[in-house]
This record gives C-alpha cells, structure tokens and sequence, in this order.
C-alpha cells in the first residue's frame, strides 16, 4: 500500500464525499452542509500530535470570526471516538465540531499524505494535514496539503485570506 495520495481534488470540482460521526453527537455530512460562503474542512492528524493541538486550539478561537465570513468549520481525523472525544476534552475544544473516524481510503480520495504510526501514541495509519475550502455548492475553493505535521497555513493568515477573498470575490486558482 503506498502512502501517496491517490489523486488530489482540484479547485473548481466536485469535493469528495465526506460523512462523519462528531464528537458530542451527530454526523457531519459535506453534502448536506449548507454554509453561507464556505465550508473549512481541517484534516488533522489525531490525538497524538501536539502541532495538532495548538493549530485546533487556534481554529477554536477564530470559529466566531469565521462564522461571520459565512464559514463553517470542521476538523476531521480517523481516530476513533475516544481518541478524538480527548481530543476535545483535553484541548480545550469549546466551538469547534470535530469529526472521527475517517477512513484511509477516504483519506486517499481527499489527496491526504497517509503516515505508518512509528512510536506510542501513534496510531497504525493515519492521515497528515489537509485543509480544504468548500463552496456551498460543494466544490472545491483551495487546497493545501502536508506531509509532515508541521508548516500549515497559520490560522489568523487563513482567516486574512478568507477575508479577502470574501470582499474580493476572488476566484478560486490553480483550477488549469
């Protein structure tokens, strides 16, 4: 099984399925979301990665402001339900809806670097970092990807530019 992506989703297309049980109840669906501008569609390692910790925390902090963008936000992982209820819990997590149970193919489809755990807490598989921008009409806006657990796009830079992009009516790029 390789760990490269099977394929990148593009700006301008369809967003892959995503479906979702949440922390605290409920099911994210991607289709069925319904923002006013934007769904942010964080995909972060899991419970086991301190970088993840602080980068949640931050997006934590700007759900407000990014609601008032007309940005809905989700962080997913494929950790299971305890793994990613600690997550919440121990990180503090009070605004932010937070996905489990994402599965490696899913992952794949998503463009997502899939990592082999390699030290306790690891888990076996697991996804690195992706952050997505999805219209309401549930195509893709902008794309970045990791394969390491660090250099993500800081999250008062990401809230700047969803801002701009907002008054602007920038178009989505990289679509060629």
């Amino acid at each position: 099984m390789s760990a490269r992506p099977a394929s990148v989703p593009v700006p301008t297309g369809s967003a892959p399925t995503l479906e979702v049980d949440l922390v605290g109840g409920g099911r994210f669906v991607l289709s069925a979301a319904a923002p006013e501008r934007f769904t942010l569609v964080v995909f972060y390692r899991g419970w086991h990665c301190p970088i993840c910790r602080g980068y949640l925390a931050q997006l934590d902090r700007a759900a407000d402001e990014l609601a008032g963008l007309g940005v809905e936000v989700v962080a997913v992982s494929g950790d299971d339900e305890a793994r990613a209820r600690r997550s919440v819990t121990e990180w503090g997590l009070a605004r932010l809806r937070v996905g489990y149970g994402q599965s490696v193919d899913s992952m794949r489809e998503w463009g997502l670097f899939v990592s082999r755990g390699v030290k306790e807490p690891e888990p076996e598989l697991f996804g690195e970092p992706g952050v997505f921008l999805v219209r309401a009409d549930g195509t893709i806006y902008m794309v970045v990807l990791n394969s390491m657990p660090a250099a993500r796009p800081r999250v008062d830079d990401l809230v700047g530019a969803i801002r701009f992009f907002v008054e602007r009516g920038y178009p989505a790029r990289g679509e060629a």
